[in-house]
């Protein structure tokens, strides 16, 4: 999850720099969330499997 908020702050820095157009910044946008949702699912379900143990 760390890593994910870094690249994305690291992404959206180096966007504005280079003057990349918006529909990147929120495809890199869209990337970190897709990210996040994915990382807080596998944290409930490796959390529900040690509940199981």
């Amino acid at each position: 999850m760390a890593a994910t908020m870094v690249l994305w702050v690291g992404g959206q820095y180096v966007g504005g720099q280079l003057g990349w157009p918006v529909r990147f910044a929120f495809l890199l946008d869209l990337a970190a969330i897709a990210a996040l949702v994915w990382a807080m699912i596998v944290t409930y379900l490796v959390w529900k499997a040690r509940r199981r143990q």
